[in-house]
């Protein structure tokens, strides 16, 4: 956007509902810094429907939002959309379990990384341009990760203001994430919570994780054996309760149960004998996130083929877990339920006490007898 001599109004589309008025500005008037939205704000230059804001105040859809003359930096042309292949094309629509106006639900296979990196060109984020192929279209938004490795579920953000509001769920745990593992081993415990807290391991380059109960990040994950072959390999679901970096892997190798596969944080016990493909053995396979929409997203990621070849291998049925969230929790009582169930509590107790008549009856059989002392007996009379 050039620099502007007129005062600006805009509207707040519904994508920007509850967003932070500096936000806005990132959004839509990226060469605007904050130092300037700051100004304004502090002199009454910029308003929400006529009134004063503060940059931290949050808009509404439907809102006008006043912008004072100027403010505008020079600034770079924004980054054009990078022309796909064909077959780039092709491998993400691939991918696509679902997806609706807010979301791109996709089934992320084993080795693609979910952002690039240093010596990283391949990933997901460089193929969501293809789900947006007009110039005017918003290009969809990453709002959390998969390791490289890990396959499975991954929610793409359609738009800025679904980003948000999917990353809020993300980052307030009320998104449900359940994953598949096959691990070495059997837990001693069929079920339980992992408790470990985690940190970056000094001299990895901060590429590995430990446990660290001295000054490490608290990690909490929820896990079930859904099924054993033998001694050898058990099938877990693993709910990871808090988002830590590789926090499932380094919670089933310090459980003494590495995941099949890798290698990183089981060293060679993590991998099994025989024609057990040696690649990760991790996979999202569900996720249940409010909508913004309204509803829930439910989506569920079918196993990539090597997950697949080893399950059977070891002869797990799939059918014996549906992937459902370990953490639903009943729905809360009523008042009136919790009423009825005082009342009844009340009652049990009553029946398990003793009436008075009983206690006494109790009381006395309770009581030990007195000894009986034998009187002398009197002689006969006559014989005296």
């Amino acid at each position: 956007m050039t620099t502007s001599d007129e005062v600006r109004t805009f509207t707040v589309a519904p994508d920007d509902d509850g967003v932070r008025l500096d936000r806005w500005f990132k959004r839509h008037l990226p060469q605007i810094g904050f130092g300037t939205v700051s100004k304004w704000a502090r002199t009454g230059q910029v308003r929400v429907d006529g009134k004063r804001v503060k940059p931290e105040d949050r808009i509404a859809a439907g809102q006008t939002v006043r912008v004072p003359p100027g403010g505008d930096a020079p600034h770079k042309a924004p980054k054009a959309k990078r022309a796909l292949t064909a077959a780039e094309v092709e491998a993400a629509q691939a991918m696509v379990i679902q997806q609706d106006k807010a979301a791109i639900v996709l089934n992320k296979p084993p080795g693609l990384a979910t952002q690039g990196g240093t010596g990283t060109t391949s990933h997901v984020d460089g193929l969501l341009d293809a789900f947006a192929p007009g110039e005017d279209e918003p290009r969809p938004r990453l709002v959390h990760r998969l390791d490289k490795d890990t396959s499975g579920v991954l929610l793409i953000a359609r738009t800025p203001g679904s980003a948000a509001f999917f990353s809020k769920r993300f980052s307030g745990r009320s998104a449900k994430k359940v994953y598949w593992a096959l691990v070495v081993g059997v837990p001693e415990v069929a079920q339980g919570i992992i408790e470990a807290p985690l940190a970056k391991q000094p001299g990895s380059g901060g590429e590995k994780m430990h446990v660290d109960h001295d000054g490490g990040q608290p990690a909490k994950t929820k896990y079930r054996v859904v099924d054993k072959a033998g001694n050898r390999a058990a099938w877990l679901e693993l709910e990871p309760l808090t988002g830590r970096t590789h926090q499932l892997r380094v919670h089933c190798a310090a459980m003494g149960n590495p995941i099949v596969g890798d290698g990183k944080y089981g060293g060679k016990d993590a991998f099994l004998t025989g024609s057990i493909s040696r690649k990760m053995h991790l996979h999202a396979r569900r996720l249940i996130i409010d909508s913004p929409a309204g509803g829930k997203i439910d989506a569920t990621a079918e196993l990539p083929e090597h997950f697949a070849a080893s399950m059977e291998q070891l002869g797990f049925n799939i059918g014996a877990s549906d992937a459902s969230p370990m953490r639903d929790d009943p729905p809360p009582k009523s008042r009136e339920e919790k009423k009825q169930q005082a009342r009844a509590h009340a009652k049990q107790l009553r029946k398990s006490k003793p009436t008075r008549r009983g206690r006494a009856t109790a009381n006395a059989a309770s009581k030990p007898k007195p000894r009986s002392r034998a009187k002398p007996s009197k002689p006969p009379r006559g014989k005296r």
